[in-house]
């Protein structure tokens, strides 16, 4: 019910949650429920990009900007997100560096391409998400407080599987559904093709 309702609006979004649940999958719900849903959906694993590259891959930048780059310049993930989701998968890994431009992008809702002097307008929506506390990181100077409270207008908490034990029924039932379509098969795993139903 809280997704459906922060669908509603464009206000900024911060998952919490351990590895495996379902952070981006909840993520991907809040697009589609959002005016936003036939424009783009752009992950960003934020612990996956290399520190060197982490600025251009971001931001994009102009042709010829540094050595090796592209002779007709590149455009980066924030603006390929224009128009409809930009989702900061393990944010809490981004560098501090960067975390200025990003608090950047989030106040002025705007960016510059790197050696760039064009600002570009940004339309879109933001959803971070983390498994890491950030309130701890921003005690040990690791991540810029202002950022942690520009993201985190909406909090949402994903608790583990251990700790919602009632879900795993249907989460059985919608597997096996999904692996029966996938092979063809009526198997619903009570016998009931014997007539033993």
């Amino acid at each position: 019910n809280l997704i459906k309702l922060v669908a509603m609006v464009n206000s900024t979004v911060l998952i919490y949650g351990e590895t495996g649940t379902g952070k981006e999958v909840i993520a991907q719900y809040i697009h589609s429920l959002d005016q936003r849903t036939s424009k783009p959906f752009i992950k960003v694993n934020c612990g996956a990009i290399s520190p060197n590259l982490v600025e251009s891959e971001l931001f994009g930048y102009e042709p010829g900007s540094f050595t090796g780059a592209s002779r007709e310049g590149k455009i980066g993930l924030v603006e390929a997100a224009n128009g409809g989701t930009l989702f900061l998968d393990e944010i809490g890994e981004l560098p501090l560096d960067q975390q200025v431009k990003m608090l950047q992008v989030i106040q002025e809702r705007a960016m510059t391409r790197v050696g760039g002097t064009k600002s570009i307008k940004l339309d879109i929506r933001i959803i971070a998400a983390t498994n890491k506390v950030l309130d701890d990181l921003v005690n040990r100077g690791e991540f810029r407080e202002d950022l942690y409270y520009r993201l985190n207008v909406v909090p949402i908490d994903l608790p583990p599987l251990r700790e919602r034990k009632e879900d795993i029924p249907l989460l059985i039932r919608h597997f096996l559904k999904v692996f029966n379509n996938n092979n063809n098969s009526n198997n619903s795993g009570n016998n009931s093709n014997s007539g033993n139903s």
